[in-house]
């Protein structure tokens, strides 16, 4: 807080030579930078991070390197880059696994708030709602009267405790009163080919994920999860339309060590911004079946504690505890 301060102070007094702590964020950067994932390659967040990364090389003419720690919801990932020095060549990417997680877990060794300083918000996945051919509901008031006929009978698979899929799948339990049984998998992909099968009759997977099952008619969707409807499935109404208040979607953005010079959290968050004025990078984010955030690194770290506090009466609902 000290060095923050005293670099705005060298910012305004603009008679005197520049300091050398400001000078050397205005030369930011001056070698690669690493992105550490939360996630395998290929994951979601992976992926966020190298679309985020190409942009940012391009832009700032350094090298923008993804770095993979996946395990424990992304904690690794998170605790690692908490503790990196606050000199904007570590960050990390920010989704709502952490945002879960942060009251999922008892003891974590890192605050997601405190400890992890807001850059900017990145994208907003939508999920959908999907059943397997032999459910007969069609739409979501059939699913709700069937859930409720059938209590305890059907199986909701999810990517895993704590997952995004597992929590807005808790979240529409908790707002419809129906009963359906968790059945966490090791991951997206296991979960998705059980109910592809009919091992389990329902699950809240991302749209990009479950796109090709939708089109081909293997799968069915009931409603997308976000507050408006997706551009991928325009004809799919929101559950929201049916159950007033729902809203459930992945949050995707960049954070950096607390105390990283304001001067380069400010730097990297107009350059993202930057990218969602780009035709190219809007079409690629669009085509995931994700909408853009944009703002300022405040209004990115208003979301993320929105969200924890969201999720956190999700999970005290459900009574999960992480695998």
């Amino acid at each position: 807080m000290i060095r923050r301060r005293f670099l705005e102070l060298a910012a305004a007094v603009v008679s005197l030579p520049a300091a050398p702590g400001l000078a050397w964020t205005q030369t930011y950067p001056s070698r690669p930078v690493r992105i550490v994932s939360i996630s395998a390659a290929g994951g979601t967040s992976d992926i966020t991070a190298r679309l985020m990364g190409q942009w940012l090389s391009e832009r700032l003419g350094q090298s923008f390197v993804v770095e993979n720690r996946p395990g424990a919801g992304g904690h690794i990932a998170a605790e690692f880059v908490a503790r990196a020095p606050a000199d904007g060549y570590t960050l990390l990417t920010v989704s709502s696994n952490l945002m879960i997680g942060a009251t999922l877990y008892d003891k974590l060794n890192y605050n997601l708030v405190r400890d992890i300083a807001s850059v900017a918000g990145f994208s907003r996945e939508t999920s959908v709602m999907l059943v397997h051919p032999s459910v007969p509901a069609k739409t979501i008031p059939e699913f709700i009267a069937h859930a409720k006929a059938h209590p305890g009978k059907i199986s909701m698979a999810s990517a895993g405790t704590g997952s995004g899929p597992h929590m807005q799948g808790e979240l529409f339990k908790m707002m419809t009163g129906v009963n359906m049984v968790h059945v966490p998998y090791r991951g997206g992909g296991p979960a998705l080919i059980d109910l592809l099968s009919g091992q389990v009759q329902v699950m809240f997977p991302g749209t990009t994920a479950s796109l090709a099952y939708i089109k081909s008619g293997r799968l069915r969707p009931l409603a997308v999860t976000a507050a408006t409807r997706s551009p991928a499935l325009p004809d799919v109404p929101t559950v929201g339309d049916f159950v007033p208040g729902y809203e459930a979607s992945a949050i995707f953005g960049l954070g950096a060590p607390r105390d990283t010079p304001v001067e380069i959290v400010d730097r990297l968050n107009r350059e993202i911004n930057a990218a969602f004025r780009d035709p190219t990078m809007k079409a690629r984010i669009a085509e995931s079946g994700a909408s853009v955030l944009a703002g300022s690194p405040a209004e990115f770290g208003t979301l993320i504690a929105d969200e924890i506090e969201k999720w956190a009466k999700v999970v005290k609902f459900s009574g999960a505890k992480p695998d």
